[in-house]
């Protein structure tokens, strides 16, 4: 039987005088890394069908920018990190990618914004300092055809982009970009009248911290919710924290007029074993609930009157994306164009849309964290003197949310590891995560499963290179003095 609270009911009974000018908007990213998609006229049918009016996509291939033109859906289309270098390098060149790639199709085509290179921070290239002036000559470009007005130029970060995301109102933009590219960067997006396009997924952080972050967190669902100390606010879902920090971020540097779009976010519906609640059941949960939250007008806790536009990720699965299993399970649909799963994408599709979670929190692919072996965890007849340290090949994104997690949630004392600090240097994601995780791991009496960060770590028994100099406060942290 469904039981429904006054919240509830006073949700389902408010969508009925819904109209699209009360929230965001929903987009979509449609990639291409597969070999039996249908083709890009039938895309644009099955975009329509379902009222998508938004998407991006990777590349400017002239298949998909024809099979655009005159649907009315608006596209962003991107200049690969590869071709970075050519734009910040010869104006030239961006003149030239310009009228190829987007005076030859608009207006017809929609073209509204251009994503100058993808998660450029991490790109192992080392293209990050190409990245402004690639953007200027790009925006040049559009200001020799009058479309500048019309077409924002952008580009998408990641979240490791951070040197801070816990607790949000601690945001901030790692030190070393600041004034090499951040600054310059937003200076541009505020003259140009931009936004600023971020890639933030609650998937990586909760399957690297599924001990720690509760499920009904991350999926929008009820729960009492967590006062940021900072700032007062409640946060009841772990995409308002995310976002919240890259506003924080922003309000530190005194850019708190810049806007957000988000670029991509979404839940794969499968995984591998260890990739801790990749489920259809709660692929469908995050992303139904995450439509509604932005179609209803939702903003933040920081920025509560934000009209968010949100592009999910992504329409189809991929088949020939690299990595795990969760890669290849990200879309909404099949390439046969069937629903993996049902997710309202319109205001009047959330009029019958409810979630119904399952009893079993976490998915059928969640282990179980305190489990030894493979996932970082040890028994407790084996914890004699034992350190946790971080994975030096692990994910880049997962590192940065399980390091995040255990200075926050996770209770780690990662004062010592803060800019000037006695363990600030050396200043990597490895070192910072390593004093983090064994932090933890002190903190919890080197219980089984403390060490486990989805994989990101792992127990080692002789004591690491310098963890010496750290150990006063993880003996702080575990209530030694």
């Amino acid at each position: 039987m469904q039981h429904f609270t006054l919240v509830t009911i006073f949700l389902v009974l408010s969508l009925t005088h819904l109209t699209p000018s009360d929230g965001g908007s929903i987009g979509i990213n449609y990639g291409r890394i597969a070999n039996n998609l249908p083709s890009a006229m039938k895309v644009v049918h099955l975009l329509k069908s379902q009222g998508l009016d938004r998407v991006k996509v990777y590349d400017t291939d002239p298949s998909v920018l024809r099979a655009l033109s005159g649907s009315k859906i608006k596209v962003t289309v991107d200049l690969p990190n590869q071709q970075l270098f050519a734009a910040a390098k010869a104006p030239s060149f961006a003149l030239s990618w310009v009228e190829r790639n987007v005076v030859a199709y608009y207006p017809h085509t929609q073209i509204e914004a251009i994503a100058v290179g993808n998660e450029v921070f991490v790109d192992p290239s080392n293209t990050t300092k190409f990245l402004v002036p690639a953007m200027k000559n790009i925006y040049r470009a559009l200001q020799k055809h009058n479309l500048h007005s019309d077409i924002k130029v952008s580009s998408p970060i990641a979240l490791s982009a951070l040197g801070n995301s816990y607790p949000s109102s601690s945001g901030s933009f790692r030190p070393e970009l600041i004034q090499p590219v951040f600054k310059p960067m937003l200076d541009f997006i505020r003259e140009t009248g931009s936004y600023l396009m971020v890639n933030v997924y609650p998937f990586f952080a909760y399957e690297s911290n599924a001990d720690v972050i509760s499920l009904d967190y991350a999926l929008f669902r009820q729960n009492p919710g967590q006062v940021d100390p900072g700032n007062g606010l409640r946060y009841t879902n772990l995409f308002d924290a995310q976002i919240d920090a890259v506003f924080a971020a922003l309000n530190s540097l005194k850019y708190d007029d810049v806007n957000i779009v988000v670029s991509e976010t979404g839940w794969p519906s499968k995984g591998d074993g260890n990739e801790v609640g990749a489920s259809v059941e709660n692929a469908a949960a995050y992303n139904g609930n995450l439509v509604r939250k932005i179609l209803t007008g939702s903003g933040t806790p920081l920025r509560p009157k934000a009209d968010l536009t949100v592009y999910l990720f992504a329409l189809f699965n991929e088949n020939q994306k690299p990595g795990p299993t969760s890669e290849r399970n990200f879309g909404l649909f099949y390439p046969n164009e069937k629903k993996v799963y049902d997710v309202p994408l319109t205001v009047e599709a959330l009029k019958n849309y409810h979630d119904n979670p399952s009893p079993v929190a976490g998915g059928a692919n969640q282990p179980t964290p305190s489990e030894g072996g493979g996932n970082g965890g040890v028994s407790k007849s084996t914890t004699g003197n034992t350190w946790c340290v971080a994975n030096p090949y692990a994910d880049k994104n997962k590192l940065q949310a399980a390091l995040d997690f255990a200075c926050g949630e996770g209770g780690a004392d990662c004062r010592s590891i803060q800019p000037n600090s006695t363990c600030y240097n050396p200043n990597t994601l490895v070192s910072h995560a390593s004093f983090a995780f064994n932090s933890y791991y002190q903190k919890q009496a080197r219980a089984g499963g403390s060490c486990y960060f989805g994989g990101t770590s792992y127990v080692v028994t002789q004591e690491p290179k310098g963890m010496h100099v750290k150990r006063e406060s993880f003996m702080i942290t575990r209530g030694i003095t």
